[in-house]
């Protein structure tokens, strides 16, 4: 169900889940909708967020705002990451793993739409634990922030990289 749209500023968006939410009151039922959407430049640059509103544009546009204020930058190295991670959050545990050029995106639903608008191109994905789209794109997002280069870590440790 995810939808795609590039904006002219080249941001890739898309809304992994629309989610209609009934309340009941004295009236009747009031129904919202909520929306998840994923924001990235495809150059690994990745955020996501959730609006709430009374009509489905309007909370899609919420979700691209947030997603767009909570982006952050990941490492990256040559489409894939550098090495194998697991992502938590909540219930859902998300295993991200390195892969060889020309292996593609093996990933479905909320892991999916993070990792394109990130710009990954080979990676080996799988869900486990709930598939609760929203935990799995937290899992995914918490996964890929733990990620660091090998330049990085040198830096931290204040080392060369070759002395890794």
């Amino acid at each position: 169900m995810a939808r795609q749209q590039i904006e002219d500023s080249g941001m890739i968006d898309k809304v992994v889940r629309i989610n209609r939410v009934a309340k009941v009151v004295k009236g009747g039922r009031n129904f919202t909708f909520s929306a998840l959407v994923v924001v990235g430049d495809g150059e690994g640059s990745v955020g996501f967020g959730l609006g709430k509103a009374k009509e489905v544009p309007e909370a899609i546009k919420k979700g691209m705002e947030k997603a767009k204020r909570d982006m952050v930058k990941i490492s990256l190295v040559n489409g894939t990451v550098p090495f194998e991670v697991v992502g938590k959050a909540g219930a859902g545990r998300v295993l991200l793993k390195p892969a060889s050029p020309g292996t593609g995106l093996i990933a479905g639903g909320g892991i999916r739409a993070v990792l394109e608008a990130a710009g990954v191109t080979d990676i080996l994905t799988k869900c486990i634990g709930t598939n609760n789209t929203q935990n799995i794109v937290r899992a995914t997002m918490a996964g890929l922030q733990s990620l660091c280069t090998k330049e990085e870590v040198a830096k931290r440790r204040g080392l060369r990289p070759e002395d890794i």
